[in-house]
């Protein structure tokens, strides 16, 4: 059998289709619609179960075609049985792709110490033990947020974006706007990570998000870096809700 995995961000939209464990294929969309969706099952008769994770407002009519169309269907939200144990104190306002990266990362390192951290628009830090339970985690402004902040709070610094190239003291406004936020976040990370490292022992380290490559490239960490965490952590969570009917 065949799985949908629907996963729908802050910028954008990503599908994947399963064989159970096996990621098929995956593709980011601008806007997901019915037509989408019909078009994979018109493709693949064997796609009958379907998982859907939102940050944004409820498409009320696309979750009725998937609840009417799939034989399981599960819209991801804090009552949701997950593979790993939640110890999250407010379960409610932990944000879904937080949490289906967590399981993503335990399903790829299973008992073990895992720092997940994903750059994205925010970048998060989340912890799984060894004891397969997310502890909880951090939230910063990503890069692109940062450099909006500055042109957009202040009156006359302008909106810079980030480059692979840049000094380690900026000696124009340009310059010195990239080189604060760039280091600044190459410094919370190492940073955030050593912290980490004092409290939880053998940890592995997994990033995944749209700026991960910039950030894997310039810290001096072993980082395991995987684009598609989220949508495995979804399929999982699928997959452990089927054995359970």
């Amino acid at each position: 059998m065949i799985n949908l995995v629907i996963d729908i961000g802050n910028s954008r939209t990503k599908i994947a289709l399963f064989n159970q464990h096996d990621l098929m294929f995956n593709v980011p969309i601008d806007h997901l619609t019915i037509g989408h969706v019909q078009m994979l099952k018109n493709e693949h008769p064997q796609l009958t179960k379907a998982i859907l994770s939102s940050v944004k407002p409820k498409d009320e009519e696309l979750i009725r075609f998937l609840s009417e169309n799939f034989d399981q269907f599960i819209e991801l939200d804090h009552l949701t049985e997950l593979p790993i144990e939640n110890c999250y104190e407010t379960p409610e306002t932990l944000g879904k792709d937080r949490l289906a990266a967590a399981v993503g990362a335990n399903e790829l390192f299973p008992d073990q110490n895992l720092l997940v951290i994903d750059a994205g628009t925010a970048i998060t830090y989340d912890l799984v033990s060894e004891k397969n339970q997310f502890i909880g985690g951090n939230i910063s402004p990503g890069l692109e947020m940062r450099f909006k902040a500055l042109n957009q709070l202040t009156g006359k610094l302008p909106l810079v974006n980030y480059a692979d190239d840049f000094q380690w003291i900026g000696k124009n406004t340009t310059d010195a706007i990239r080189a604060g936020v760039q280091n600044g976040v190459l410094f919370e990370i190492g940073q955030t990570i050593d912290l980490f490292n004092r409290n939880y022992q053998n940890l592995q380290i997994i990033m995944t998000g749209g700026d991960s490559n910039f950030f894997d490239r310039k810290l001096n960490y072993t980082i395991f870096v995987h684009f598609n965490l989220t949508l495995i952590g979804l399929n999982r969570i699928l997959e452990h809700n089927a054995k359970k009917k």
